[in-house]
């Protein structure tokens, strides 16, 4: 998959991004292309090509994706493991791999388990990316401010009776 200058591209665990350059870089005798991400202002991240798919660096998730995703956040209960260590190595596992639902469900096990008691530090932390990560995506992949993805997620998940937490 290549993708070109401009373009905004999902770099799991980050949330999206845009291409700001194509650069070639040597190291000895090889050669090596490199995108060039932005995300924001000041954060910056190079992408090997070669590597861009095992990476999980992937196109912006269509609309109907997203519908999809706000119907699971409106949809009942999450699975959660009592084992705060086992329960946060999954939680990695599902952000690091780049799938927005995977986010979306640790965006909403999070939000169950913050309804029942303080999250630690880390945990808090993984939620707060979670949700920047939905809505970034959920913000370019309809066109509308980020303001207007976490309205539609707090209306989401005001169906299944969680809110989204004070800080967002």
């Amino acid at each position: 998959m290549t993708f070109q200058i401009g373009e905004k591209v999902v770099y799991p665990n980050q949330g999206v991004g845009t291409i700001e350059n194509i650069s070639t870089r040597t190291f000895g005798t090889a050669f090596e292309q490199f995108y060039l991400l932005r995300f924001g202002r000041s954060v910056t991240v190079l992408v090997p090509l070669s590597n861009a798919a095992n990476i999980g660096l992937r196109r912006v998730t269509k609309d109907r994706e997203i519908s999809r995703i706000l119907s699971y956040l409106a949809i009942g209960c999450c699975p959660l493991n009592p084992d705060w260590k086992v329960r946060y190595k999954e939680n990695c596992d599902k952000m690091q791999s780049g799938d927005l639902l995977k986010a979306a469900e640790v965006f909403k096990a999070l939000l169950q388990l913050h309804l029942d008691k303080p999250l630690s530090f880390r945990e808090k932390k993984m939620l707060d990316r979670a949700c920047h990560m939905l809505a970034s995506e959920l913000s370019i992949a309809r066109g509308v401010p980020e303001i207007h993805a976490l309205g539609l997620m707090q209306r989401a998940l005001a169906k299944s009776g969680l809110t989204l937490p004070p800080t967002q």
